[in-house]
């Protein structure tokens, strides 16, 4: 098994949004706002190659929205999703499988693009994309809340082009490939899945929006985004206590600078980044 990140680019959120309810002269020492009170975040995906597969995980906002939405939102940086793949010696045509943590446009956006003739078709051709049923029918008939989140151009062509397979919700986590669970949390939204990746006597969890930074780690920093952040509270509670008792190291989607760690206490007794790492335990 090799685990490799992907960044493809920087985006900008609201930061009173991304910490929730922690007041701003709190959350300004973390990720200091520009003059509208965005910050910058990462859109950092993760590559699993194990065995004959070649498995990305989510693919960043892509770059076929028009001006209106990148004026939004400013992705920029120079990483792109395919940039980043060619990096590694990867093709797009390479990728067989793409799992979606979940269908918000910064996790799904690279999953589409145009082809030559202006159509919107899957940006891997010889991929399977992986979602949930529980979760697709909560995104193409979605909330007030989450609308401007789920964008139709990223999710119908993945439909036509019959490209989609559905996994099993499930209660426990689902083991989905050897060494590959995924688990369900709804906090963020309805039924988005963490992989949970063993190897080598190692386990990292790709924490999507459960933990989108390492300055999530806090328990009062949930995100004003989430639908039930009283059940982020819960999950994310109990995904911590695991990591710390069993050594995990946990992978951050939107960390503007911290891709990995492990956990440790402070003099305090706070729970927050320790040990700083990278994936070299799961090469080989």
């Amino acid at each position: 098994m090799k685990l490799t990140f992907i960044p493809t680019g920087l985006f900008k959120l609201d930061g009173g949004a991304m910490f929730g309810v922690v007041p701003k002269q709190l959350w300004q020492r973390l990720n200091p706002p520009d003059e509208n009170n965005l910050c910058t975040w990462a859109m950092r995906c993760l590559l699993i190659e194990t065995g004959s597969r070649k498995i990305l995980v989510d693919t960043g906002i892509g770059d076929k929205q028009d001006e209106r939405f990148r004026s939004h939102f400013h992705p920029h940086g120079e990483d792109t999703l395919i940039g980043s793949l060619a990096k590694q010696g990867l093709k797009p045509e390479d990728i067989t499988d793409v799992l979606l943590t979940h269908l918000h446009f910064d996790h799904v956006g690279g999953a589409v693009k145009y082809n030559a003739k202006g159509a919107l078709v899957p940006t891997f051709p010889n991929a399977t994309y992986w979602t949930n049923d529980r979760h697709w029918q909560w995104a193409i008939d979605p909330n007030p809340r989450e609308a401007a989140s789920f964008l139709k151009e990223n999710l119908l062509p993945l439909k036509e082009h019959g490209v989609l397979e559905m996994l099993d919700v499930q209660k426990d986590d689902l083991e989905w490939l050897p060494g590959i669970s995924l688990r369900y949390v709804y906090g963020h939204t309805e039924a988005m899945m963490l992989p949970i990746i063993e190897h080598q006597g190692q386990t990292l969890v790709y924490a999507a929006d459960l933990l989108p930074s390492s300055f999530h780690i806090n328990m009062p920093y949930v995100m004003a985004y989430d639908v039930r952040p009283l059940d982020t509270l819960v999950e994310k509670a109990r995904l911590l206590e695991e990591a710390e008792a069993n050594d995990w190291l946990i992978a951050f989607e939107h960390d503007p600078q911290l891709a990995v760690t492990r956990l440790a206490r402070n003099e305090k007794g706070r729970l927050g980044v320790g040990e700083l790492t990278n994936l070299s335990g799961f090469n080989g």
